[in-house]
């Protein structure tokens, strides 16, 4: 006798989302750390051949080896270029060879964004800001990050959507229809635009309500 209240549908259906949800993620993982290591391995593969020849080790392990090496290479290079004479001769070889290349500012300054390594990074050091666009007396408003400040008071705001975050539109308000919320932080922020907004109350609590809400809510109490 079938359970009351039973439905197979629906039981099949849930049991397929909770297993996309556990492993979907392994699996975007998994499909990541394997397209980075195919990538570093090119870079190393001068070193790997060298390992796998002469010393006649196995791919995989001169291949983890190189990456190894790669890293080690960034940690160097990040700690010298840090230095006087390092910021010296990165300066000089930046201006005087590397800024002639085509594309190479766009594509540095994409990835000083995304990495944060800049003091001016909106990834780094943005605000997260409730902007209402249509002003505050009208209850519609967007979540952002202040990109930068005009001298005219007004701003420039980032709003990513969802849930791809490297797209979005840009908005130039007034200060004034600007709620700033520093106690959230842009990489939780980032997290509610993938997830499309959910989980918003979670992060956010009780955010305050324009004066349009505000008015409805003493209408409904008279």
């Amino acid at each position: 006798m079938a359970q009351e209240g039973f439905k197979p549908g629906s039981f099949v259906r849930k049991s397929l989302v909770g297993g996309l949800v556990v492993l979907l993620p392994l699996a975007i993982l998994t499909v990541v750390f394997k397209w980075v290591y195919g990538v570093a391995a090119q870079f190393t593969s001068p070193i790997a051949k060298i390992l796998i020849n002469k010393f006649d080790w196995s791919p995989f392990t001169a291949d983890l080896l190189g990456v190894a090496a790669l890293v080690v290479f960034c940690f160097i290079t990040g700690n010298f270029v840090t230095t006087r004479l390092g910021g010296l001769l990165w300066g000089w070889t930046e201006n005087r060879i590397m800024s002639r290349l085509p594309g190479y500012r766009p594509i540095r300054e994409i990835i000083v964004q995304l990495l944060g390594t800049d003091e001016n990074s909106v990834f780094g050091r943005g605000e997260v800001v409730r902007v209402w666009v249509y002003g505050r007396e009208v209850d519609v408003s967007v979540m952002g990050i202040v990109t930068s400040k005009h001298e005219d008071g007004r701003v420039s705001i980032f709003m990513p959507t969802g849930p791809n975050p490297t797209s979005g539109f840009i908005y130039f308000a007034d200060e004034s229809l600007v709620t700033y919320h520093p106690e959230i932080k842009v990489e939780q922020f980032m997290k509610l635009v993938v997830a499309c907004g959910a989980g918003t109350q979670h992060v956010f609590g009780l955010l305050e309500k324009g004066p349009a809400a505000q008015f409805k809510v003493t209408q409904r109490e008279k």
